[in-house]
């Protein structure tokens, strides 16, 4: 596949039509955040074999154009020598390394064109990398902070209302019951002790008037 293809490919990844379909977004958003750390190893791979082809062009443009330039400086001394024959020779050595210099001029220029455009992408991969990367942590967070809600919700909604609540009011009320009857108890004791007070009342006063009744015998 194309290096900007490759490109192409990771920038039109849908992330949230993945999410619909995965049990587990957490794991699905690590492994598309893996393969573009992936991808991107292997266009730096491709960009940096671009820059080498691309010097590569350059050395050759440069090496050809230097034996293009040689043998012109030795037609000139042959020209100088009266020696037109090997002179003529010299001319043609010379254009053909020339024509050459020029076809790998083209080639290097053409390449350092390629190479700003694979740097371009391998920039913008980056800067998405990068950008996945906080949305995956936003992502994840959101996803947790949701099933965190869901589970509560039904925790909630599983503890039916009439068995719970009901419980609370059954122990409530037998709560109730036991105070009424401690109350009525304290009540009970009360009006005893009020009773046994009230006969030792009478008794005293019954003593009291049998001792008038002997006195006054006794007059």
């Amino acid at each position: 596949m194309p290096i900007l293809e490759k490109i192409r490919r990771i920038f039109n990844s849908n992330i949230n039509d993945l999410l619909d379909r995965v049990e587990d977004p957490e794991k699905i958003l690590n492994q598309l955040l893996e393969d573009m750390q992936h991808e991107l190893k292997e266009v730096k791979i491709q960009v940096a074999a671009a820059i080498r082809d691309g010097n590569k062009f350059e050395a050759q443009y440069k090496e050809n154009l230097e034996s293009a330039d040689k043998w012109e400086t030795r037609a000139i001394m042959l020209i100088q020598n009266g020696n037109d024959a090997r002179a003529k020779e010299a001319l043609r050595r010379k254009r053909s390394f020339a024509d050459l210099a020029e076809s790998f001029r083209e080639q290097f220029e053409a390449q350092q064109g390629s190479v700003s455009v694979l740097k371009d992408g391998l920039a913008t991969l980056e800067q998405k990398i990068e950008e996945a990367k906080h949305k995956r942590a936003l992502l994840i967070a959101r996803q947790r902070r949701a099933e965190a809600e869901r589970t509560i919700h039904q925790t909630v909604s599983g503890i039916p209302d009439s068995s719970a609540l009901n419980a609370f009011e059954r122990i409530q009320n037998r709560v109730l019951d036991t105070e009424a009857d401690a109350e009525a108890l304290g009540e009970m004791r009360q009006y005893s002790l009020e009773e046994e007070f009230d006969e030792m009342d009478k008794n005293d006063e019954i003593d009291d008037e049998l001792a008038r009744l002997k006195a006054r015998l006794k007059d």
